[in-house]
């Protein structure tokens, strides 16, 4: 089979390459519909990151968050149409204690091995999930990053301690903003509270139960466990905040991913028996979750579409830079484009 894909060779420039695919009956071949841009290809795009690393990755077609629709199952278990979100993470071993998603061995699509934006994308059997057909399409696109959090709720769960009573979460952007709506339905009984640096995308958190400007915490404000969703130069500040702020014995799971080595103050840490946990990308088991909790919350997928900021159909190269270009200007939520090239 014979494959155009569209990778991106240097900033701001993609190329098509057509190369030729073999299907095996393990694998599914899936049409791209919807995908959803993160701040990982955006820095690829900009090539904001450091110069060995893009000789190292590039060319590469980017994009991990999106559904499509079958176009061919050699198995026949996915009928042509059947729309489906791909999960990225492509592990080429099992370990008996290592999730997939944190194995060094496993592939990750956009990041050294070629994502989403092709004409059709092959994926081993285990990769593709069917997505119910009363989802929004674009509010799919990025369900990926919806499992993204519920690994991370996931990891809070198994390592907290019992205090429950208040879940606080640093971070006003996409990654926070699904994680509160996560909190709201695994954790129904706690108080939950959104810290950010922005009143206006604050606002956007209506069904938390408090809100706070970073600037503006009280002294004496103390959250049970805790979610770091700022990355990048936000993170040691939000760090430094939940240290100050968490009951003893409490867990932060770092979610927000920075370029650069961030401090720590690790004497509090210490004083007061903090568990850091770190949390990266989602295997299949977070992608099911995802797909469940989703199913059967109403609520939480309408919290999400509202999390839908910006949305292009792209038919061409050009199409393709102008929205990137457009999502670099986009100050609220996730920027979908529905593939049509």
């Amino acid at each position: 089979m014979l494959n155009q894909v569209y990778r991106l060779v240097s900033a701001r420039q993609f190329e098509v390459q057509t190369v030729a695919e073999t299907v095996s009956a393990d694998q599914i071949v899936v049409r791209p519909r919807f995908l959803s841009v993160c701040h990982a290809d955006q820095r690829y795009f900009t090539g904001q990151r450091p110069q060995n690393v893009l000789r190292q990755k590039l060319p590469m077609a980017l994009i991990h968050e999106g559904v499509g629709t079958v176009v061919r199952d050699p198995q026949g278990k996915f009928a042509p149409g059947t729309l489906v979100v791909m999960i990225p993470n492509t592990p080429v071993e099992h370990d008996p204690i290592v999730p997939e998603n944190y194995l060094p061995s496993s592939k990750f699509r956009s990041s050294g091995y070629n994502g989403t934006m092709q004409e059709y994308v092959v994926l081993n059997r285990d990769r593709v999930l069917a997505v119910p057909a009363d989802f929004d399409h674009p509010m799919s696109a990025f369900i990926e990053m919806v499992s993204v959090g519920v690994q991370g709720l996931t990891q809070l769960q198994a390592t907290m301690d019992a205090d429950a009573r208040v879940i606080g979460i640093w971070g006003d952007g996409n990654l926070g903003y699904i994680a509160a709506t996560l909190v709201k339905q695994l954790f129904p009984d706690s108080q939950l509270v959104v810290f950010g640096r922005h009143q206006s995308k604050l606002d956007y958190f209506s069904f938390a139960d408090k809100t706070y400007l970073v600037d503006q915490i009280p002294a004496d404000l103390k959250v049970s466990q805790a979610l770091e969703c700022t990355g990048g130069r936000g993170s040691e500040a939000a760090i430094a905040q939940i240290i100050r702020h968490i009951h003893p014995l409490g867990t932060a799971v770092l979610m927000g991913v920075s370029e650069e080595p961030v401090a720590i103050d690790t004497r509090s840490v210490l004083a007061e028996g903090l568990t850091l946990r770190g949390v990266s990308r989602s295997g299949r088991a977070d992608f099911e979750r995802a797909i469940q909790i989703l199913t059967d919350s109403p609520v939480t997928r309408e919290r999400l579409q509202n999390l839908v900021g910006l949305t292009q159909k792209v038919s061409t190269i050009q199409d393709i830079i102008d929205f990137f270009e457009r999502d670099l200007t986009n100050y609220w939520g996730k920027a979908v484009m529905e593939w049509d090239v």
